[in-house]
C-alpha cells in the first residue's frame, strides 16, 4: 500500500472518530465538555476537538491527491477509498450538524442529493469508458465547504468578534456551487447517459 492510500485510510479513521465524538450522548454518560463564551456565543470543547479533526482530515484530502498525482501513485483502490473518505468526513458531519440545529436541514439534503446524481453519472460514464473531468465549480465547492465547516465547528472564530457570519456564507456558497457543479457534470455527461451501453 502506497503513502497516498495510507493517508486516505487515516482520513477515514479521523472521520469515524469525529462522528463518534459528536454522536455519543456524553451528558447521559455523565461526561460534560467545558464550554467557552466567545462574544456572547457558547462554544463547546466537543466541537473544537471535532473542528481540529475535521481540519486535519481536510488537509489530508488535498495531500493524498497531490502525492498520488505528483508521484504517479494513482490506484483504483485510492480512487474508491478517497471518495468514501470524503463522503464520511463531509456528509457525515453535515447530517450531524443539521441534527444539532447548527445547519439548515436543506444543506445536507442538497449536498447529498447532488453527490448521488454526480456519482451515478460517473458510474454510467465510466462503464462506457468515458471520464468527465471535475469542473472548477466543483473544486471551489469543496474548498468553500471545508472552510465553512471548519469555521462553524470553531464557533465562527475569529469572525465572531466582528459579528460577521463568515462560516454561514462559505457554507451557503458551497451549497450554491454544489448545485451549479452538479448541473455542469450532468450536462457534460449527458451524451453518455442516454446512449445504449455496449456491454451485455
Amino acid at each position: 500500500m502506497n503513502l497516498p492510500n495510507k493517508i486516505t485510510l487515516s482520513r477515514i479513521a479521523l472521520a469515524i472518530i469525529m462522528i463518534v465524538l459528536l454522536l455519543i450522548p456524553w451528558q447521559d454518560l455523565g461526561v460534560f465538555f467545558p464550554e467557552y463564551i466567545v462574544n456572547g456565543e457558547i462554544i463547546s470543547l466537543k466541537y473544537i476537538i471535532a473542528g481540529v479533526l475535521f481540519l486535519i482530515g481536510s488537509v489530508t484530502d488535498f495531500l493524498d491527491g497531490y502525492l498520488a498525482r505528483s508521484r504517479n501513485m494513482v490506484t483504483d483502490f485510492g480512487k474508491v477509498t478517497d471518495a468514501i473518505a470524503d463522503k464520511i468526513l463531509v456528509n457525515g458531519l453535515l447530517i450531524i450538524l443539521a441534527y444539532d440545529r447548527l445547519l439548515p436541514v436543506l444543506v445536507p439534503v442538497i449536498i447529498i442529493t447532488r453527490d448521488i446524481i454526480v456519482d451515478s453519472c460517473k458510474m454510467i460514464s465510466g462503464n462506457k469508458g468515458k471520464v468527465v473531468a471535475a469542473s472548477m465549480a466543483g473544486k471551489a465547492k469543496t474548498m468553500c465547504m471545508m472552510i465553512g465547516l471548519t469555521l462553524l465547528l470553531f464557533g465562527n472564530f475569529p469572525f465572531v468578534y466582528l459579528n460577521l457570519p463568515v462560516a454561514d456564507l462559505f457554507i451557503l456558497a458551497a451549497t450554491i456551487l454544489s448545485v451549479i457543479s452538479g448541473c455542469q457534470y450532468y450536462y457534460n455527461s449527458r451524451e453518455f447517459l442516454f446512449t445504449k451501453s455496449d456491454k451485455k
